[in-house]
């Protein structure tokens, strides 16, 4: 039989270098009625089967050894058939043929990516199962304008590049095709052909899950089969007033939070839900904060450097067993945030570098494209279909998984093209300035759709430079997010609380700093996982002085922190007290816990996380100056502070009193407003916290004598090293 189709066309198919493999394939008319095309190398021998009359079977006659079928209807117009394929292996199938599908990615879909103003792009491009004419298969899309031929390969087809060429929508792209037959958990990946016919394989950018490394391939699958149970705690969630609420943040690394079991791997989702929640309960967390989940080659980058935007990490089980851990969260009141990392991308082969084959998600340039420090690319994000990918990746994890918060990692590295560059390294923007104006552009196209499409999510910035209005309104200049992470607060208390009791003194100011900038920006306190690695030490092993003496500087150290305008962040194992600086590989140091000195600092955390929740003054202002008041600022001779913090009520108040030095300060005078008897509502030197039990037994009167500016005061004793709360009683 002469073939229809002309031998070039014929040899590109079976070569897999056909650009549009759907003009050739499938079924098309003719001036006799209708031809059949089928390039299954696999087959012996195929037929197609009348899908609306299937006594009409019309056998397709192989016209070339490598597998190209082809049979003409005469007369017949076009109609809906499957193929009937005989393999050489002596299987047998019988479905529709993927050449024969329209294409379904409509032009709106494919200008809105152009625009990057799609917002539900994660439900175009990717692996989507979906029914088709009343055939059920996964339709795969793939942004790659620069490929000469693309191809999904996988377990379906014995990853054989000819099998499932795609075609190319237009002028957009956008690679597509619906395969018929396939669904949940299949195994697959692209191959992509570049102009210089170079075939490579890649992992796809919007795979919803992942294969657990050191695989690299993308799993088909359902993101709409799980049933969620958190409808009351989401409906809440959408009137919280995400400033003026408590909250105290637990930071996670899953991996490391318990100890693995005997095999080397980790606990699961399902495993580590109740098993944190429990804790957080317990240590009156109301946030946890997980360092990435979202899929990564490499266990030590903890996550930071990302192959799979919209897919959780396949260590720690399947992502309805993800949706399991947060919808478990919420039913305990418990929010969950993740870390987000959009300022940068692995090089591995199989991610997004050279996609295909050219600088697609990077910049070409590398004075613009990469970041040595970290070995890692930079995203190109004034390129609308790379802005699109990252906001979609936002909006995607913030629908499918009902996440509570976003952190976007590393802020700083997207603001500034000279972020860890030397002179001629870098390149600036139009303006002759240092600033990535497109970088900008997208943090606040990102925060203004996010605060929009979901109420009640909070955006966090880990940003550590002085950039200014981080945390303010998009529409008066700011980026947008909700809350910025305090960096300098973090350095400056640790290298103050680092430096021996007996020279504070002369660096008062490191403490008192921090509220001359407390509410430029509406901040977090973190003492995150970057002050307890690479070297740095646990936070307990920085503490200055004897081992009662770092115990009690540590439970300082919390008790500013909790006492001071701005929410709470706390990196496991401080809240133990770990000696070692905290290790990935392997958990937390739980058995500390058998020791006293440990387990009373994990109770003074807790009871002063329930201090935190049970008192609106210490979390219902932490934005403005209106929630915190001087007591004395002045005392750098005693190393002693004090102020007030304040709720809306003016008389709901805590006064804080901080003694930074190791010596009791008996007969020391506190200025206060009224003269009634104060509960002495914490004490971290306490006996139940291992202290030396130095304190005020419970409380102490007001007198009717002025202290400074203030009409009455408190004859309190000072513990050593120590912090102590006092509540007016008015009873």
């Amino acid at each position: 039989m002469k073939p229809t189709a002309a031998q070039q066309e014929i040899a590109r198919i079976i070569n897999a270098e056909h650009y549009d493999p759907f003009s050739v394939l499938g079924i098309h008319e003719t001036a006799d009625g209708s031809v059949i095309r089928v390039f299954a190398p696999e087959a012996k021998e195929v037929s197609a089967i009348n899908v609306h009359n299937r006594v009409l079977v019309f056998p397709l006659k192989k016209i070339h050894d490598d597998g190209f079928f082809e049979a003409t209807i005469k007369g017949a117009k076009l109609f809906a058939y499957e193929l009937d394929i005989f393999g050489h292996d002596g299987r047998h199938r019988v479905g529709r043929d993927p050449y024969s599908f329209l294409p379904l990615l409509g032009d709106m879909d494919l200008h809105l990516f152009k625009e990057g103003n799609h917002y539900e792009l994660h439900k175009k491009l990717g692996a989507t199962i979906m029914e088709v004419d009343g055939v059920s298969g996964v339709r795969f899309a793939v942004w790659a304008p620069n490929a000469r031929r693309v191809s999904v390969v996988g377990d379906f087809c014995n990853w054989d590049g000819r099998r499932y060429q795609m075609r190319v929508m237009g002028g957009s792209g956008v690679w597509e095709i619906f395969i018929p037959g396939i669904g949940k958990s299949a195994i697959y990946k692209f191959e992509l052909m570049s102009k210089d016919n170079q075939v490579f394989t890649k992992a796809d950018p919007y795979a919803f899950a992942s294969e657990l490394r050191p695989k690299t391939a993308s799993v088909v699958w359902d993101v709409n089969a799980y049933r969620w149970e958190d409808a009351e705690y989401m409906a809440a969630r959408r009137t919280k007033d995400l400033l003026n609420r408590p909250m105290n943040i637990y930071e996670v690394h899953l991996a490391s939070w318990a100890h693995r079991p005997e095999d080397d791997g980790w606990l699961s989702y399902r495993e580590l839900a109740p098993m944190l929640v429990d804790y957080c309960k317990q240590q009156n967390f109301t946030d946890v904060e997980l360092m990435p989940i979202t899929e990564f080659p490499y266990d030590p980058s903890w996550g930071y450097q990302v192959i799979g935007y919209f897919s959780p990490t396949s260590r720690f089980g399947s992502p309805d067993d993800f949706k399991f851990f947060v919808d478990y969260f919420h039913k305990h009141g418990i929010g969950v945030t993740i870390d987000w990392v959009p300022a940068h991308f692995p090089k591995d082969d199989f991610g997004l570098r050279r996609f295909d084959g050219t600088a697609l998600y990077e910049h070409e340039d590398p004075r613009l494209g990469e970041h040595k420090d970290w070995g890692t690319l930079i995203f190109n994000y004034g390129r609308h279909e790379v802005a699109n990918f990252l906001l979609s990746s936002v909006l995607f994890l913030l629908e499918n998984y009902h996440l509570d918060g976003i952190r976007v990692d590393a802020v700083a590295s997207m603001l500034y093209l000279d972020y860890s560059k030397e002179p001629g390294e870098w390149l600036p923007n139009q303006f002759g300035g240092n600033e990535n104006l497109e970088a900008i552009k997208f943090l606040q196209h990102m925060n203004t759709v996010v605060h929009d499409k979901f109420p009640g999510v909070t955006t966090f910035a880990e940003e550590s430079t002085s950039w200014s209005g981080v945390s303010r309104p998009t529409y008066l200049g700011g980026l947008g997010f909700t809350m910025k992470w305090n960096m300098g607060w973090m350095h400056d208390t640790l290298d103050y609380f680092e430096k021996d009791p007996v020279f504070r003194k002369f660096h008062h100011g490191s403490l008192t700093f921090s509220m001359l900038y407390a509410f430029h920006e509406n901040f977090v306190l973190p003492l995150s996982h970057d002050e307890v690695v690479h070297g740095k030490g646990a936070l307990l092993s920085k503490m200055p002085g004897d081992y009662w003496q770092k115990f009690a500087n540590l439970r300082l150290l919390f008790g500013y922190m909790f006492a001071h305008p701005g929410k709470k962040l706390i990196f496991q194992g401080a809240d133990i007290g770990q000696w070692n600086e905290w290790n990935h590989e392997k958990g937390m140091d739980w058995m500390l816990l058998f020791h006293d000195a440990h387990k009373s600092l994990q109770k003074y955390l807790s009871d002063l996380g329930g201090l935190y929740l049970n008192n609106k003054c210490m979390w219902e202002i932490d934005f403005s100056h209106e929630g915190f008041e001087w007591v004395d600022f002045n005392d750098s001779e005693n190393s002693v502070i004090s102020f007030k913090r304040k709720a809306k009520n003016p008389k709901d108040y805590i006064i804080f009193v901080f003694n930074f030095t190791p010596v009791p300060r008996h007969g020391y005078r506190l200025g206060t407003t009224e003269p009634v008897f104060h509960d002495e509502v914490l004490n971290s030197d306490s006996a139940l916290y291992h202290g030396s039990n130095t304190g005020n037994a419970g409380g102490v009167w007001a007198e009717n004598i002025p202290c400074n500016q203030w009409p009455c005061s408190l004859t309190i004793t000072l513990p050593p090293l120590g912090m102590l709360a006092f509540k007016p009683r008015r009873d």
